[in-house]
This record gives structure tokens, C-alpha cells and sequence, in this order.
């Protein structure tokens, strides 16, 4: 009797349950009760069954096909919330957290499975567990949540939401997408045949291509003769569509005039299929849903960084040094980008800097939709002289549904642009207090030192505005007249000397500078404050280039930025030292070595080695000197 009541009382738990779905599902999921029509699904639960044979059953399975195909929602029940969990976690018929977490650990062969655990039959008093388990992984854990454990039911796009900014899903995913990133550009090396500046620009212009639904519908049944006509037209119109000005359009989407004649891209293969049609599903398939979770990645900036790893292409010849994500980041923090801010880049790029700056001042303005319309509409401003960077630029911007985003295609020393910037320009935007750059190296022209780029970037800004730039370091150590023109109006803040490798594999040791603009540095109430940030936590691999590979990252930054912002004096990490245009701008040249973390066999440790080294050293002298006259090695006991 005892157990018919259970069954019954357990029914209501899944009523709950049910009606939770319905209220609170997701547009496009596809629930089911007690197994699946997946065939995927069925082999994970194939031999599942909490009794230890047959097929598994978990009162619910709810899947995202179109929007999340590689992720599993399992929900179990239990009416009595005394059998929520098991001490020992393994009766996973008596216990609802037991019975789940067998289910994902079959599920987690092949999918991400978020697992939930629902006990009780009020729905105000339920107990719920939530736990995630990554494809592969052998144990699970609890779903991680910016507010703690989830002991309620969620929204399904909550779910999913959660899933996707989970550290370690995140981590996952953009290695996978930068694992893509190498096979295709292998791809259009071999068969496209595209020049490196092509290849990031057909990679942007299918993904603008693919927010057209006319396109996004009907791209895969274009004849192949048509297929890169159609393509182009999507682009412009999307850009159309996203309001970007006539005259801003037709510079844009002139670099990408190419796809619609290059005649590798339409070439039908032994396959049946063109080079052009195999990169649309490609990146269909496995960027565009990254592009669409990941708002504040620069991923086409990404992929061209990537592509420039395997071949010389023009970084060097245009000084072009793209920023890693992490550092961009960083400057945003730095200068502590917020929703009322008007930030400009002057040397912008594929936009990194722009992104992150929006990303800072989207997480600062919460859910006020009128200031992130704002932000997009009126407080972003970039110049890029490089037309098909200028074209990847205001691409990027789009993808991040901003059409209006104030780009200008020109070099940021031209009288009119710098006009523009310093006065602002009444309704679309005001003049920045915000500059954030990272401009071109080794340009040999007159006035196109780095400096000069720093400097009339602060020539851009309100006065008191903040800029931060990286620039070589030798940009610190050397003399040259712009350092005398830069302190004479304005303030150098900080210098941080930041790693060696950090642009690898380009050769440049980089450092980190901080003005504030119209304000002379001999008036400047305090000294300069230098930090010694040469370890960032990210090691350089064979294959993935430069990453965080023991999640380091997190905790230096957060370190990093309080000795900032607090001007914190550390033995070995930061110091204050008032400097003028004749000085040396780095923490290397005033810092106290730290010898607190010495031990007694440290100590022993390097004696061991000078002794090793005077031995030898004594042996060699002794062979080479044997013949010489009045020449005898030295003696002496260490």
C-alpha cells in the first residue's frame, strides 16, 4: 500500500514538473517521458536501467535540437523528500539525486547533461539539485551559477544559458572553435585558394550572410553558379537592414566584391560541391552558434590571428599586432569602462578593443536595453585605415546586432576624422573620455612612431579622459621627442611591463601605458606608478599558440587590478617613482627585488651551482693556459 501511495504522490511531483515545462520551456524544446525518440539517446540508455539491466527511463528528457543539439536536460522525481539524496549516492532507485546522476553518467557519453533532481509535492516546498556533466567527463558536479547552488527549477534557456558560460564549457568550446580555425584555414589554402587577407573576409561575410534569412533558408539549394552572387547580395543586404549609412556601406562591402568572381570559390569538385558551399556549412555548423552564445569574443579577430600564425602574412609588413582577448579585457578594466563612458580606438582593427569595451559597459548597465542600445548606437567609436579591416571591423560590430556603430575608414591623422573625434558630432556621439589602443609597430615614416599614435589619441579625449595603450618597450626605455610632447601635456599614470611572449610568434616585448589626457605630467599630484606583469598565467603550446592552460588568468587579473587601482608598492611587483621624457619608463629600472620568498636552500642551491661552474671554469682555464708564460689558473676553495 505503502508503495502505490509513492507512485501515486510521485505523479503529482511530475505534474509539477510537466506544467514547469510548459510555463517556463524553451520555444524550440522537445520533451519526453520515460525515453526518447533520439537514436542517440537510446544507445547512451540502452543499458541504463536503474535495477542494473534494460533500458534506462528518466521520468523526463528535454532537448534543444535546433538551438543546443549537443546538450541533454534529464529531470528525475521522487514525492518524498527524505529519498532526495542517498548518503553513499548509489541507490539510484530509492533516490531522486542517485537516479539522475546514473542517467548522466550514461547521457555523458555522447552529450553535456544538466541533471536535475526534483522531491516533494508542493511546488512551493520542492527540494531540487542541480548538476552538470560534460560530454566525456566520468563524474558530475554542481551546475555552476554566479548566485551559488540552484535549488529551484530554472527556465530551460536558464539552463542552457548557464551550460554555456560554465568556465570549463566556455574553455571547451573555443578550443574546439580554434581547432576548427586550423582545418579551415588549411581548406581554403588548398582548395579555395584564397590570399591571407581573403580568407578572414570570407569567413565574416558568411556570417553576415547567414543572419539573412532569405540566405540562412535557402543557401544550400543556390546553384553553384549563383551561390557567390547571392552570397554578396545577403551581405549587403544585412548591412542594409542594420541602418549602416549608404556612404559606410559601400566602403564596407567593397573588400568583399571578390567572392562573387574568384574562380576557386565557385569551382564544382569530383564531390559535386564548391569550395564556397563547403565553408558556408562549415562555418554554419561551427561558428555561427559560437558567434551567437559568445557576444563578447572577437571571433573574426580570432580567426585572422589564427591565420596569421601559419604563414607570414602582412603583420609584419603592416605592423599589424592583433591584441589577445585577455588583454583587451584587461584594458577595459583597467580603465574601468562604464555604461556612461564614449570609448574610441584609433587604430581599431577587427574591433577587439571596441568589444570588450562593450562587454564591460553591457555587464555594468544589467538590464537596461535602452543603454545597451545606447552604448551600441552612441558611446563606440573606431578609425581603421586598412580598408579590409575596416571591413572585418564594422563586420564584427554588425554580428553583434550594431548597425550604427561609428566607424571611420581612414588614417586617425587626417584633419577631418580627428575633427570629428575631438569636438564629437551631435547625435551620434560625444567626444570620448575613453582611448583605447593598440597601434601599429615598427612603422618607418615620419610621424608614425607608436607614440604619435598615442599621442593623438590623447589629442581625441576630454581633458582628465583616460587613455591605455601597448606599445613596444622600447617606447619606455628610448629616448624620442614625442616622450617631451607627451609629458608637457599630459599625465603619465602607469607603465606596466607586461610578457615577453605575449604576442608570439611575434617577436615585440610589449608594455602597457597609461595617460591622463590634458593634463600636464609636471603638475601630476602623484608619481607614476610602474608594474612588473611579465606572468600572465598563459603558456605557449604547439598547437594552440599562447593559453591559459592551468587557468591561472582569472586570479592574476584580479591581483593585477587591485595593485592598479590601489597604486599598491610590492617588493618585486610594483613601485611609485616620479620620472620626466629623459627617464626610463619601466618597473625594471626602480624596483626592489623581493628576497622574502628566499629559503636557506635557495641559498645552498645557487652555491652549488657557482661551485659547479668555477670547477669547470677552472678546468678549462687550465687546459688553455698550460702553454702560456706566467699564466696560472686561480685557486681557491668555496
Amino acid at each position: 500500500m505503502e508503495d502505490i501511495d509513492l507512485v501515486v504522490n510521485e505523479r503529482t511531483t511530475e505534474d509539477i514538473v510537466r506544467e514547469h515545462l510548459k510555463l517556463h520551456g524553451s520555444a524550440r524544446q522537445k520533451v519526453e517521458e520515460q525515453g526518447s525518440s533520439s537514436p542517440l539517446i537510446r544507445r547512451a540508455l540502452a543499458a541504463a536501467s536503474k535495477k542494473g539491466s534494460g533500458i534506462g527511463k528518466p521520468e523526463f528528457i528535454v532537448t534543444l535540437p535546433e538551438d543546443a543539439p549537443k546538450l541533454v536536460i534529464v529531470v528525475e522525481c521522487k514525492a518524498d523528500t527524505a529519498r532526495h539524496s542517498s548518503p553513499s549516492g548509489d541507490c539510484p532507485v530509492e533516490y531522486a539525486v542517485d537516479g539522475v546522476l546514473h542517467y548522466a553518467a550514461h547521457l555523458a557519453s555522447s552529450f553535456d547533461v544538466v541533471a536535475i533532481a526534483v522531491s516533494g509535492t508542493d511546488h512551493r516546498h520542492l527540494k531540487v539539485s542541480t548538476f552538470r556533466q560534460l560530454k566525456g567527463a566520468s563524474t558530475a558536479e554542481p551546475l555552476p551559477s554566479p548566485v551559488g547552488p540552484i535549488d529551484r527549477l530554472l527556465p530551460i534557456d536558464e539552463y542552457r544559458r548557464l551550460l554555456t558560460y560554465d568556465p570549463a564549457v566556455r574553455a571547451r568550446t573555443h578550443a574546439e572553435l580554434m581547432a576548427f580555425s586550423r582545418v579551415l584555414h588549411n581548406y581554403m589554402r588548398d582548395y579555395a585558394k584564397l590570399s591571407e587577407s581573403e580568407k578572414p573576409l570570407v569567413v565574416s561575410g558568411i556570417l553576415i550572410a547567414l543572419r539573412d534569412e532569405v540566405f540562412k533558408r535557402n543557401w544550400s539549394d543556390y546553384k553553384p553558379r549563383d551561390l557567390a552572387r547571392e552570397l554578396f547580395s545577403a551581405i549587403g543586404r544585412t548591412a542594409r537592414d542594420s541602418d549602416i549609412p549608404e556612404a559606410k556601406r559601400e566602403i564596407m562591402l567593397a573588400p568583399y566584391s571578390f567572392i562573387r568572381t574568384h574562380p576557386e570559390l565557385s569551382k564544382v569538385g569530383a564531390n559535386g560541391e564548391t569550395p564556397l558551399l563547403r565553408l558556408i556549412a562549415d562555418l554554419d555548423e561551427h561558428v555561427r552558434p559560437f558567434l551567437d552564445a559568445y557576444h563578447d569574443v572577437d571571433v573574426i579577430g580570432q580567426f585572422y590571428g589564427e591565420f596569421l600564425r601559419y604563414t607570414g602574412g602582412d603583420k609584419r609588413g603592416l605592423g599589424i599586432v592583433l591584441t589577445p582577448k585577455h588583454l583587451t579585457e584587461l584594458f577595459a578594466k583597467i580603465a574601468n569602462v562604464g555604461p556612461h563612458d564614449t570609448v574610441v580606438d584609433t587604430c581599431a582593427g577587427t574591433g577587439g578593443f571596441l568589444i570588450a569595451a562593450m562587454t564591460e559597459m553591457d555587464a555594468k548597465a544589467g538590464h537596461d536595453d535602452d543603454a545597451r542600445r545606447r552604448i551600441r548606437e552612441h558611446q563606440l567609436v573606431g578609425v581603421e585605415q586598412q580598408p579590409h579591416m575596416f571591413a572585418l571591423a564594422v563586420s564584427n560590430m554588425l554580428l553583434r546586432g550594431d548597425g550604427k556603430a561609428n566607424l571611420y575608414q581612414g588614417s586617425c591623422f587626417e584633419p577631418e576624422i580627428l575633427a570629428q573625434l575631438e569636438e564629437g558630432v551631435p547625435g551620434r556621439f560625444s567626444r570620448p573620455n575613453i582611448g583605447l589602443i593598440n597601434p601599429p609597430y615598427s612603422q618607418k615614416g615620419e610621424g608614425l612612431h607608436e607614440l604619435d599614435f598615442v599621442e593623438t589619441l590623447l589629442a581625441c579625449l576630454r581633458p582628465g579622459g583616460l587613455a591605455v595603450a601597448v606599445v613596444p618597450m622600447s617606447c619606455a626605455i628610448t629616448p624620442h621627442p614625442t616622450r617631451r610632447r607627451l609629458l608637457a601635456n599630459h599625465t603619465l599614470v602607469a607603465v606596466m611591463s607586461l610578457p615577453n611572449d605575449l604576442f608570439a610568434p611575434v617577436g615585440t616585448v610589449p608594455c602597457m601605458m597609461v595617460f591622463r589626457a590634458h593634463q600636464a605630467h609636471q603638475h601630476a599630484p602623484q608619481p607614476t606608478w610602474f608594474g612588473y606583469w611579465k606572468h600572465d598565467g598563459f603558456v605557449k603550446t604547439k598547437d594552440r599558440g599562447r593559453i591559459d592552460l592551468r587557468n591561472e588568468w582569472p586570479a592574476i587579473r584580479d591581483q593585477w587590478l587591485e595593485e592598479f587601482h590601489g597604486r599598491a608598492v610590492r617588493p618585486g611587483r610594483s613601485v611609485l617613482k616620479f620620472v620626466g621624457p629623459e627617464d626610463e619608463w619601466c618597473a625594471e629600472a626602480y624596483m626592489e627585488t623581493d628576497y622574502s620568498g628566499l629559503t636557506a636552500e635557495d641559498f645552498n642551491r645557487e652555491l652549488r651551482k657557482f661551485a659547479l661552474y668555477q670547477l669547470m671554469h677552472q678546468n678549462d682555464a687550465s687546459e688553455n693556459n698550460d702553454d702560456l708564460p706566467g699564466i696560472q689558473p686561480s685557486g681557491g676553495e668555496v
